[in-house]
């Protein structure tokens, strides 16, 4: 995080944590997860970060090494996307935005670097530049007034999902019916921050990712990268893998995975009375020999305990526990249970 947006933050009482440098919450940890499901809410989303794609080939070269269709975006719209290895296995996971001057991706902070650098390794003769932008600020805005409160800002927001408005130097994207995601230079951040937080309350990081849980939007981070395959992330049911796009990494193994039948984990919702860490496995009694499942992402819940997302083998997801076989059990409901019903 720049060290000018941290002590901004601080000066507005934001509380961080000494193993991630993320804000835990702005004094009152428990009253801002409430505030998630009944005000509007202003977070710092310092666990994304931006890379911009540009050039005459850009949206074929994203295409061709991503999941979903990236050509057939049409200006100011917006697609999720996973990369893959040649195993079929997600890299990372992307919010992908054209615009005027190319094309904007949103993805996890810790995976920044190494995806700028492993992109660039596959660009060879295509004109395509790939730049990071450590001084965009991310910002979170959630709820019902949140068309007022970006208004009080003089923004306002895109009327249809997955797509943005670009406003001067500041860029508004609709992530989902109630969330939206405001992209600002540094220079600006602070008095953005201030003129939105007059209109809706300021909320650590954990109130945004049990907002993720809500909406089932899962994020590719270091600590699960390569662990899932496109389909158990349920990326096909949020417009993120295309089966009808031409050929990128791992395309081959994704398609006869879903051809065959084979994806036999899927998304679930998981509820818990500890502590959900991205990466932690998940075990059952019913399966003793290895791991039926692993945590995406978790956050305190509102009404107590914890609440994840976590791909379950579908199996198992009635009997799966937190850690180890005799661990703590967790509560899976499926994401979309129609989609995971064993055949």
């Amino acid at each position: 995080m720049n060290e000018h947006w941290r002590s901004f933050l601080e000066s507005t009482e934001a509380h961080f944590s000494e193993s991630t440098g993320e804000v835990l919450d702005f004094g009152d940890a428990s009253g801002e997860l409430h505030a998630a499901g009944q005000q509007t809410v202003l977070a710092p989303l310092t666990h994304l970060a931006v890379l911009d794609a540009g050039g005459d080939d850009a949206g074929a070269f994203l295409h061709n090494q991503f999941t979903s269709d990236i050509t057939a975006l049409a200006p100011d719209q917006a697609r999720h996307a996973g990369w893959c290895t040649a195993k079929g296995r997600l890299l990372a996971s992307f919010i992908v935005r054209r615009g005027a001057a190319g094309y904007r991706l949103l993805l996890a902070e810790n995976l920044l670097a190494f995806s700028e650098k492993r992109l660039r390794m596959y660009v060879l003769r295509a004109k395509v530049t790939l730049t990071a932008q450590p001084e965009c600020v991310l910002l979170g805005l959630a709820g019902a007034q949140l068309d007022e409160a970006l208004a009080a800002a003089g923004l306002r927001a895109p009327g249809d999902v997955l797509h943005s408005l670009q406003q001067g130097p500041i860029e508004v994207l609709r992530l989902d019916a109630q969330r939206v995601i405001v992209i600002c230079p540094l220079a600006q951040a602070a008095d953005v921050w201030l003129q939105l937080a007059g209109k809706a309350r300021p909320v650590g990081l954990p109130v945004w990712r049990w907002l993720d849980v809500e909406n089932a939007l899962p994020l590719v981070t270091q600590a699960t990268q390569e662990a899932f395959v496109p389909q158990m992330l349920d990326l096909e049911q949020i417009g993120g893998l295309s089966f009808n796009k031409g050929c990128y990494p791992g395309q081959e193994i994704v398609a006869r995975t879903q051809y065959l039948g084979k994806v036999k984990r899927s998304l679930f919702r998981v509820d818990s009375p500890l502590e959900l860490a991205a990466g932690g496995e998940l075990f059952s009694p019913d399966n003793p020999d290895q791991a039926v499942g692993q945590i995406v992402t978790g956050a305190p819940a509102p009404g107590g305990g914890f609440a994840g997302l976590a791909v379950i083998q579908v199996s198992h997801a009635g009997t799966v526990r937190l850690g180890a076989r005799d661990g703590a059990p967790l509560v899976a409901r499926a994401v979309h249970p129609e989609h995971d019903a064993p055949a």
